[in-house]
């Protein structure tokens, strides 16, 4: 079982990692979802990870709020990636939709071009698609090489227990094409079940190896 933990800090990282995480996704802000963590954190984790023999997926994204970005804030991810990947980074998780419920097509390839070479994860923005596009877009991530998709399965009012139902859908549907990532509620107590029940191989959240404070 792949073990994913978010982190905000490089506090957290050496404890999560001594609790035998296999990926650290970077980011700042989980308040909001999470944020594009600082070029300090990024350079001290990436490789202190790396001598670990652990991998870093770093966020890549300029705010909270929606995924709907103007010129502007595609050109700081795409800066932001290239940084990133100057650093070291195993991967990057990006996100991007149009205002009619839908991928933004145009400005995701500018940074999944930008981002050739590292893993990409397409991140919660998923779960804002229109969910009668939701399989479609499946395909369209799996078409463009994207490697995994974070989704809570459902709005992130319900627990994820309760959108196990959707999220089996959406793993049957990938079929091995691309990765489902649950996230969004997985913890050390009910991560056994949820894996089993989806047939998943990878889980993601900030206590799936309990508390790192």
């Amino acid at each position: 079982m792949l073990k994913e933990v978010c982190v905000e800090n490089f506090t957290f990282v050496p404890v999560a990692i001594a609790k035998g995480v296999h990926h650290i996704e970077l980011c700042d802000n989980l308040s909001v979802g999470g944020t594009t963590v600082s070029h300090g954190v990024a350079a001290k984790t990436i490789p202190f990870c790396h001598i670990k023999n652990t991998k870093v997926m770093t966020m890549v994204r300029p705010r909270g709020g929606n995924f709907i970005y103007n010129k502007e804030e595609i050109e700081i991810m795409q800066n932001d990636i290239v940084h990133f990947k100057q650093l070291g980074t195993d991967g990057v998780v990006i996100g991007c939709l149009n205002d009619s419920g839908w991928i933004d097509e145009d400005a995701m390839l500018y940074l999944l071009e930008t981002a050739k070479g590292l893993d990409v994860t397409f991140h919660m923005a998923f779960d804002q698609i229109k969910h009668e596009y939701q399989f479609e877009a499946i395909d369209w991530l799996v078409k463009h090489r994207v490697n995994r998709i974070l989704t809570h399965g459902g709005p992130s009012s319900k627990s994820i227990e309760n959108n196990l139902i959707r999220l089996r859908e959406y793993v049957d549907f990938a079929a091995d094409q691309i990765i489902i990532l649950p996230g969004g509620g997985i913890t050390d107590k009910n991560l056994n079940y949820i894996a089993s029940t989806l047939n998943i191989r990878e889980v993601h959240g900030t206590k799936i190896v309990g508390e790192l404070s």
